[in-house]
């Protein structure tokens, strides 16, 4: 599996969205943080900047929904043109109903966990996921630490998915960095987002292959 690289635009300019996408030209994807102010406590951006992105950008979205309800709204940021969508374990009713409601409209579907969430529950709906979405801090703000206390169920859903030959990526997002970003990927994770490590840098595509570059030199899968 190779190692990608989602900027989070949670870190970029809102009043630039095309310039601050195009500026990470060789990034995998974009990683675009819906929140509604309800099950996180901030609040950001919906259907109609993420439909907008995705016919302005080059590079695919890669949608990650902490709101409430997401088997009602998933479905439509798949149709507004995400590549991915990922949901809450916590807020989903009907998880598996609304993964394959995604990716019956053309899009990757994820599931995330909590820091506090463990991954054994939901190692039996690893077949109907394509991505899952550890969270390495607590959903709702950018720019907070890495969380060390999730590097075990990092490995946990590693071997988890390797046992049953199970063909899902494992993303983590919160506090990656150049100093975290080794941790994870010898943990087993094999997606990273990325916000104020990107947007924050003088030179945003450079920070892109930088961290590329060192997750694949400590990474297992690539």
């Amino acid at each position: 599996m190779a190692i990608q690289i989602s900027p989070s635009i949670l870190s970029a300019d809102f009043a630039h969205l095309a310039d601050e996408a195009a500026a990470v030209p060789t990034a995998d994807w974009l990683h675009v943080d819906v929140m509604d102010g309800h099950f996180v406590p901030n609040l950001t951006l919906g259907l109609p900047v993420v439909e907008s992105l995705a016919r302005a950008a080059a590079t695919p979205l890669d949608c990650h929904l902490m709101i409430e309800d997401p088997d009602r709204w998933a479905p439509a940021y798949a149709e507004a043109g995400a590549g991915s969508v990922t949901i809450h374990a916590k807020a989903a009713g009907a998880p598996v109903r609304t993964l394959r409601e995604i990716r019956r409209r053309g899009a990757r579907a994820g599931l995330a966990l909590n820091p506090a969430e463990p991954v054994d529950p939901y190692a039996d709906l690893l077949g109907e996921m394509d991505m899952l979405l550890l969270m390495t801090v607590e959903p709702g703000f950018g720019g907070q630490k890495f969380l060390d206390l999730v590097l075990p169920k990092i490995r946990r859903a590693r071997e988890l998915m390797d046992e049953r030959g199970a063909a899902v990526w494992l993303q983590v997002d919160g506090g990656v960095s150049d100093e975290t970003i080794e941790r994870a990927a010898e943990a087993g994770a094999d997606v990273f987002v990325a916000g104020s490590a990107v947007y924050g840098a003088q030179d945003p595509a450079g920070a892109v292959d930088s961290l590329r570059a060192q997750a694949e030199r400590v990474s297992k899968l690539a």
